[in-house]
């Protein structure tokens, strides 16, 4: 399987966020990502914005 195509920003970025290694990262299978950029996604959409409701 060859790596993804994603710029190096974006595996860095995405390394942080899923809390796996770039190499992990770069070598994991497309479904599987966007499965965890969806689960990644639910979970930011559950926080509350502080810049909507500013105190």
């Amino acid at each position: 399987m060859k790596p993804l195509q994603i710029s190096a920003e974006t595996a860095i970025t995405l390394s942080k966020k899923l809390g796996v290694p770039i190499e992990h990262l770069m070598h994991m299978p497309p479904h599987i990502l966007l499965q965890k950029i969806a689960e990644l996604s639910k979970e930011e959409a559950s926080k509350p914005d502080p810049e909507q409701n500013p105190s």
